[in-house]
């Protein structure tokens, strides 16, 4: 089951930061939406305060899940992992190199995978890994597998006079982040148009808020921005009143 509490403050921010604390929960923890948004005034005058409800889920109940949940970390080995093959012979020379690099840095982090790679049409290479402790690979809502990305393109591409984009990703976890965002970034649309109000999501890295953005971008009734500065930018679902249809332009008036 879902509870929530309203807060108001001078600012938005200030408002969820008083509510988490009451709460005893992080950002991550709860679901915001932005009643009232504050209000200078003119010289003081007519101003208000912003105000916020905070949406949490209560303990041993279970809700929707809106983000990939915290993958276990399995034990240390009790034995030192076997070192993973060197790139098989028939491999061009970037898939070799794409595969001996991950191959040892998996064995430094201790974890034995399947390693396969294929190519994209647009040029790039697509990389997909398989086995036990993915968990580790992926880390916190794919914080690790983005850090392996990036040591990947830049210890591949480094000194390629063509550079090719390594597209890093563990058991499909990408596709199905994807897939829940997609789902997130239409719930939340539909919650903006029926209170007509702005949700704000969780913080996300760009890559998030990109597919949160492109999901929108033709719903009707919504808009989508970006508030707040790394690492705790956010995407903003904000209701979009309809205009009427006298208003308009006709195909002349675009002439």
């Amino acid at each position: 089951m879902i509870k929530s509490i309203e807060k108001s403050a001078k600012t938005e921010e200030m408002a969820i930061a008083a509510a988490l604390e009451e709460l005893g929960l992080t950002r991550d923890d709860v679901n915001v939406e932005i009643l009232e948004r504050a209000k200078s005034g003119f010289l003081g005058i007519g101003a208000s305060p912003a105000v916020v409800k905070v949406s949490y889920e209560v303990p041993d109940e279970v809700a929707e899940p809106v983000a990939q949940p915290e993958p276990e970390v399995p034990a240390a080995p009790a034995e030192a992992p076997a070192a993973v093959s060197a790139a098989p012979a028939d491999m061009d020379e970037t898939h070799a190199k794409v595969y001996n690099f991950l191959s040892g840095l998996l064995e430094h982090m201790g974890v034995k995978a399947e390693i396969e790679i294929t190519d994209k049409e647009d040029g790039g290479i697509n990389v997909n890994l398989s086995g036990k402790g993915m968990g580790m690979v992926i880390g916190r809502r794919g914080e690790t597998l983005d850090a392996i990305q990036h040591l990947t393109n830049y210890a591949v591409n480094r000194g390629s006079d063509k550079r090719r984009h390594i597209s890093v990703d563990a058991e499909s976890y990408r596709a199905k982040r994807e897939e829940a965002l997609v789902r997130l970034a239409e719930k939340m649309a539909a919650k903006a148009i029926k209170y007509k109000r702005s949700m704000a999501l969780e913080p996300m890295n760009s890559y998030e808020r990109h597919v949160i953005h492109a999901a929108l971008q033709d719903y009707e009734g919504v808009t989508t921005s970006s508030i707040g500065t790394e690492p705790n930018r956010r995407v903003v679902v904000s209701y979009e009143k309809p205009q009427q249809e006298s208003s308009k332009p006709t195909s002349r008036e675009w002439v």
